[in-house]
């Protein structure tokens, strides 16, 4: 007897799980930026600087999915707003490099703080063994996004 059905389910069961995790994690970063005043894209551009450090604007363009013109109207305002700055590279003046002001970064990271100690007390529960599943799933899954980003932009 094959498990084939109870697999097709399970997988069923797992995709429509990821749809709504997703679903979830995106109204979930529309309130956190609603409630700092900022968009989802400005709030996607401050956290790959936390993640990353400073970047060129170009790469924020490229993290958030904007256009170069749409990345500029945002560190203008991030800027005006106190929390980046950007600066001319000195190696090559037609880049800009865009840093995080290290005094806003507890004030970004708040909204969070509750959510990150579940998500602790949740990961507890697993094993070595899962918690490296789940870090397999989630780089495999990222490498998809990445690579059907490329197909739509092109």
């Amino acid at each position: 007897m094959s498990d084939e059905p109870a697999r097709d389910s399970a997988i069923t069961d797992l995709m429509r799980a990821g749809r709504e995790t997703a679903r979830l994690s995106m109204v979930f970063r529309y309130a956190i930026a609603e409630r700092l005043g900022l968009t989802v894209s400005d709030l996607e551009c401050l956290d790959h600087l936390a993640d990353v450090g400073p970047a060129t604007a170009g790469q924020v363009a490229e993290r958030t999915n904007l256009t170069t013109g749409a990345v500029t109207s945002m560190l203008r305002r991030l800027q005006q707003a106190g929390y980046v700055t950007a600066e001319r590279d000195p190696a090559d003046r037609r880049r800009v490099i865009v840093t995080l002001r290290p005094e806003r970064i507890a004030e970004l990271e708040r909204p969070y703080e509750r959510f990150a100690e579940h998500a602790e007390r949740l990961i507890e529960g697993y094993t070595a063994e899962e918690i490296s599943l789940l870090i397999r799933h989630n780089d495999r899954m990222q490498a998809m996004y990445l690579a059907e980003l490329d197909r739509l932009r092109s």
